[in-house]
């Protein structure tokens, strides 16, 4: 039991891979599972959450009540590394905004399954939002020099912060050591000096990634790779012959109150229902459950089938 105690606290401490899935069949959508481990004394939530890529809100919601500097010693802990696909062509790069996540599914290798790796993503705040729509990536720049624009200098301004025009590479560079730039013009997905950020709204319209993560993934991408980003606070699909599904608080800049929530389940369900027939019965209550209090965790809603 002390080796075993010895290795999990290895792992807590290190980060590690855990995020790429063999990609399932055309009648299965959902991947991953949740893991539960204890705390170390000196653990945080933070710290286990970018060991294991998960994102910041995603990690709280997974363990209300657990405080995320002080979880304390022996204290189970849920890693919520489940995940149902979402509604979009499995090629390039998917980002889904209220999921604050990003899926990549490389080109399959001869010989090999197909897969699809997965990752926590910041990004823009209400105010900054990040857009949707297609695009790819133009460019790639390792150590990357910022030049901040205008409106962002007279925010920082405004409060005593004063940014130089260049920012040159290294530390305090906030676009970390890696950027891919977006043909959607002024947005990037790229590193960060401050990780603590990924899996929450802190950017201004750009996307963030755990340094650990897009180390990873950055000489996977070449130009010219397709970039879907889409709004699904809800997700629904398949696995072992039974539904499930998943709902993540909706962004407040889209309509976002019960009746088009509600919408956003239909939209789901019906998705899901399209693409393989079953004699499944929903679980209403469980629906209405996750809507009023969403774990942004696959739960299946069927039964029978």
């Amino acid at each position: 039991m002390k080796i075993v105690a010895s290795l999990l606290s290895l792992l807590l401490c290190i980060p590690v891979f855990a995020a790429t899935f063999d990609l399932p069949s055309e009648h299965f959508d959902v991947i991953g599972g949740v893991v539960t481990v204890q705390t170390k004394y000196e653990d945080t939530l933070l710290d286990i959450a970018r060991s294991r890529s998960i994102g910041q809100d995603q990690m709280e919601r997974a363990n209300p009540g657990v405080d995320r500097w002080l979880p304390g010693e022996g204290t189970n802990v849920v890693i919520p590394s489940h995940y149902i696909l979402p509604r979009a062509p499995r090629e390039g790069l998917v980002l889904n905004l209220p999921e604050m996540r990003m899926y990549y599914y490389p080109p399959k290798k001869a010989g090999q399954p197909a897969q699809v790796q997965t990752f926590p993503i910041g990004i823009g705040r209400m105010d900054w939002a990040t857009p949707l729509g297609r695009t790819q990536i133009t460019s790639k720049i390792k150590d990357p020099t910022w030049t901040p624009p205008e409106s962002i200098r007279k925010e920082h301004a405004a409060k005593g912060d004063i940014l130089p025009r260049v920012v040159p590479a290294g530390p305090n560079n906030p676009l970390g050591r890696y950027a891919m730039r977006l043909s959607m013009p002024g947005y990037l997905i790229h590193s960060t000096n401050k990780p603590i950020g990924v899996g929450m709204r802190v950017s201004h319209g750009c996307i963030r990634m755990l340094p650990d993560d897009i180390e990873r993934l950055f000489p996977q991408l070449p130009v010219g790779t397709p970039v879907n980003i889409v709004n699904q606070p809800v997700k629904a699909g398949w696995h072992g012959g039974k539904l499930y599904i998943e709902v993540h608080p909706p962004l407040e800049e889209y309509p976002n109150d019960r009746g088009a929530m509600v919408q956003e389940v239909m939209l789901a369900l019906d998705d899901a229902m399209a693409r393989r027939s079953s004699g499944a019965t929903l679980n209403n209550a469980l629906i209405d459950q996750e809507l009023s209090q969403p774990t942004g965790m696959p739960l299946v809603i069927s039964t029978g089938g």
